[in-house]
């Protein structure tokens, strides 16, 4: 059998949309740029994608979870370095008016109307922070910033989870949001996004053990990718080396092969005592740590953070689990090869006909199954096209009822990648599934 891979990002983008994943945000508008809402398919995909990362990273002994503001204090961007230091490099075409990032233009791809270097203007920082205002009057000190990243408000939270927690070093606080930031060149879907959603854990350490840590997340982090589903010889570490931001003395980043090549899909950065020094220093407040263990020394804990981005996550996922096989002949199948825990459909109930007999026998199965798993009831279409949906959207698993359940009280379950078909009792479904899902 010819199975082909995904080449182009167009043939996600378009599955995406015609099976309900992702769609363009405010699209009977004409759209707004890089903003994507997430469809009924895609907010089953994202959800399962959320709940594997929150029971990675937080069911365990050393991390707590925190779900903080979007709004923050302006005083935390200030410190942070966001206000003064968060910007791209910006120029304009003089030809065609567009508007690109200095430190990443492509004269021959981006610009194909631009004749020469000298056609644009001078770089100018462009603060990449959304700006809003707070309360009825709009003015100076009414400013505030939707987040740009969702690690400050971990850190901002560093003493109330250690003391609450009675929390000893090492000890990690993970959080899943939202965060804003307004790209100069977003696109390729929803890789670069202006708003996205994170997943991130900073890991509080001595100072002088966060190598240890890296090494040790590191490890973590990448077998989580793996166990999501994704393809090992896809995925890479890419070091910084001595190309490092300034508030850090080790990343490297998790990178996958996209359609469009390799690039980041998580940090694993090691952030010294820098934000929590500056926090310190901004706010006056005292963020020691008192170790106990060390003659009740004290000191700003140093950072060993992990960062995913949700969406490239899930861009992955999709670009990891779509096949055609048989391309462009007449038993063509397009498959999303989704984990089962990864599949935001884990059953189909397909009545083989729509008649009363089988849909009467039908229902009851799936409002059962519907009660354990995200379950799909279909009647649309012959039960070939019926499979080839469920295949295409995912679904591990398709139930077909059919005239001999009514006398032997089985019916027909299909695998999706090998498409062998079990006839089970209705009585052992549910011990079939559990033993094919494994949860």
């Amino acid at each position: 059998m010819k199975v082909k891979k995904l080449e182009d990002m167009q043939e996600i983008v378009s599955l995406s949309k015609r099976r309900g994943f992702i769609f363009q945000s405010s699209e009977i508008y004409g759209g707004l740029g890089s903003c994507w809402d997430y469809g009924p398919l895609g907010v089953e995909l994202k959800r399962n994608v959320k709940d594997s990362w929150w029971k990675a990273m937080t069911y365990r002994d050393d991390v707590d979870g925190v779900d903080a503001s979007i709004l923050m204090h302006p005083q935390v961007w200030k410190a942070s370095g966001h206000v003064d230091g968060f910007s791209d490099p910006l120029v304009d075409c003089k030809e065609c008016n567009a508007r690109f990032r200095a430190d990443k233009i492509d004269l021959a791809a981006d610009c194909p109307n631009c004749k020469a270097k000298d056609s644009f203007t001078e770089p100018r920082d462009f603060n990449l922070m959304f700006e809003t205002t707070m309360g009825p009057v709009k003015d100076s000190g009414s400013v505030v910033y939707l987040r740009p990243e969702t690690a400050q408000g971990i850190f901002t939270n560093f003493l109330n989870v250690q003391s609450t927690m009675r929390r000893k070093l090492p000890f990690g606080i993970a959080q899943i949001g939202k965060a804003f930031r307004n790209e100069i060149t977003p696109g390729n879907f929803i890789f670069r996004t202006r708003e996205f959603e994170q997943m991130e854990m900073q890991y509080f350490v001595k100072p002088g053990t966060q190598m240890e840590a890296m090494e040790k997340w590191k490890e973590i982090r990448m077998q989580w990718h793996i166990d999501q589903g994704l393809d090992p010889a896809k995925l890479r570490f890419h070091d910084h080396g001595t190309e490092l931001a300034h508030y850090a003395d080790a990343a490297f980043d998790i990178e996958y092969e996209f359609p469009i090549g390799w690039d980041e899909m998580e940090g694993v950065h090691s952030r010294t005592d820098f934000d929590l020094g500056r926090h310190a220093e901004h706010s006056g407040k005292n963020l020691n740590y008192v170790d106990q263990a060390d003659g009740n020394k004290k000191y700003l804990p140093y950072v060993l953070e992990t960062s995913v981005g949700c969406d490239r996550h899930i861009l992955a996922l999709l670009c990891d689990a779509f096949r055609v096989e048989n391309p462009g002949e007449k038993d063509e199948r397009v498959v999303l090869g989704f984990k089962p825990a990864m599949a935001p459909i884990k059953v189909a109930v397909l009545p083989l006909m729509k008649k009363e007999p089988l849909t009467e026998k039908a229902r009851p199965i799936y409002e059962a199954l519907q009660k354990k798993y995200k379950c799909e009831y279909d009647l649309a279409g012959n039960i070939g096209k019926r499979y080839r949906r469920q295949d295409e959207i995912g679904t591990p698993l398709c139930i077909t009822i059919d005239y001999d359940t009514l006398e032997d009280e089985a019916v027909t379950i299909r695998d999706r990648d090998s498409m062998a078909q079990d006839r089970v009792k209705i009585a052992d479904i549910d011990s079939y599934i559990l033993n094919k899902f494994g949860f």
